[in-house]
């Protein structure tokens, strides 16, 4: 069987398709890299917002009429999300749930051999030390655990990752161990929050970052999203395991929203003021720490009042990276049953905040011009070159090195998303 995988969504998506990849391999099939090549092709759904429900809907629909001899198989989130609206666009689909990523190769040999296997529900399966199948060996993904202790109002993909679970220390250590011995140059530790880790294990975050980062060899700690209430406990732990050498001075960290009362009415859990110390105590400890933040426009309770704080917070904090979104309707979320915020009151909002961003992000990356900066390049460039990723985590055209290498470059040109850099 030849399968060829389409994935969507994050980082702890791509993890997913790599462990049914591995798990295919390891029974006999081949994943090839064309779908033209294929008897089966796997569409790894992301649900997270209706834009991306709308594009793999189209996707799966696409492809059963225009590969109507091939085998099309969604898996990943909107399997436990909305089953019933997969089952009517696909009807004779098999499916592979999120957690059922290890019954791969039984639903696609079902499926080939004419039979409807749909393998959905939730495990405590781990997620570790499985076989996988990377188009990037560099980048190496660990999921640390999954699903989230919250309850934010607005968020639909809790329903499909579950409660959280976490993976041992031990485990995690020893698959990026194996990793860096066969050549990876950064290890990303994914989960759908990271500083929910251990809280029903009794182990610590920091204390994996610090394990992790004290093998031998040369390469990078990526730590992923945080979320804000979560991190509240325990920061000044997590600082000090970022300020190690071998990890990137970067922290995701998604506040949402600039007003309080729209974050109590998210069920966020915390407040602006607790998210401006966090911020603060990492920038004090680490000044050139890179920042990532995601803001939610025209949450259904928004005012003008609560946009222009939200404004105030991004002027104030000044993050690095800003992931922008619209709110909209998801399938079993609380605020769902709210009124949305007006179209043109949602696009003039979205419309300003976006060009916002560009500018503050523009602004941080023109300090960096004529700066020295060490990066790791991770990949080539999509238009030429190679990306590089600073110590502080931030993209950087380079024309010419290798793969893998650790380069020193002076910044010569930056932009609202990425810098340009020369060997020196």
């Amino acid at each position: 069987m030849k399968v060829f995988i389409e994935t969507y969504g994050c980082t702890y998506n791509q993890g997913d398709s790599q462990i049914m990849a591995g798990n295919l391999v390891d029974n006999g099939a081949q994943i090839v890299d064309s779908i033209e090549e294929a008897d089966v092709i796997i569409v790894n759904t992301c649900y997270v917002k209706l834009p991306t429900e709308n594009k793999v809907v189209y996707r799966i629909q696409k492809l059963q009429k225009e590969y109507p001899d091939k085998q099309i198989i969604p898996a990943g989130c909107m399997v436990e999300i909305n089953s019933e609206k997969l089952d009517k666009i696909g009807p004779n689909c098999s499916w592979i749930g999120p957690h059922k990523l290890d019954d791969a190769f039984n639903v696609v040999s079902s499926a080939c051999a004419g039979e409807l296997s749909r393998s959905t529900g939730f495990t405590k399966n781990t997620k570790v030390g499985l076989k996988k199948i990377k188009k990037n060996s560099l980048i190496h993904i660990i999921q640390i655990c999954e699903g989230c202790l919250g309850a934010c109002t607005f968020c639909c993909t809790r329903f499909a990752r579950g409660r959280l679970n976490s993976y041992p220390i031990e485990d995690i250590v020893a698959e990026a161990k194996e990793a860096i011995s066969n050549g990876a140059r950064e290890i990303q530790l994914t989960a759908q929050d990271t500083a929910a880790f251990g809280r029903d294990s009794g182990e610590k975050l920091s204390d994996l970052i610090k394990e992790v980062a004290n093998l031998e060899g040369d390469f990078r700690v990526r730590v992923g999203m945080m979320h804000p209430r979560n991190i509240l406990k325990n920061y000044h732990e997590i600082i000090e395991a970022i300020k190690l050498p071998k990890v990137y001075n970067f922290i995701h960290l998604p506040i949402q929203s600039g007003s309080n009362k729209v974050l109590s009415e998210m069920n966020r859990g915390h407040s602006v003021e607790d998210y401006i110390k966090i911020v603060d105590a990492f920038k004090k400890e680490i000044p050139s720490i890179t920042l990532a933040t995601d803001i939610i426009v025209g949450y259904p309770t928004e005012t003008d009042d609560d946009f222009d704080l939200t404004c105030e917070l991004l002027e104030k904090v000044r993050p690095s990276l800003i992931h922008l979104s619209k709110y909209q309707h998801r399938k079993g979320a609380i605020s769902s049953s709210l009124k949305e915020v007006p179209h043109e009151v949602m696009k003039n909002r979205s419309k300003f905040l976006s060009d916002f961003k560009m500018q503050i992000t523009d602004d941080e990356n023109k300090k960096l011009l004529g700066s020295i900066q060490n990066a790791v390049i991770v990949e080539q460039g999509s238009k030429g070159g190679f990306i590089g990723k600073s110590d502080d985590y931030l993209p950087i055209v380079i024309s010419d090195c290798n793969i893998g290498d650790f380069v020193t470059v002076k910044i010569y040109e930056t932009t609202a998303t990425y810098l340009k850099g020369k060997l020196i």
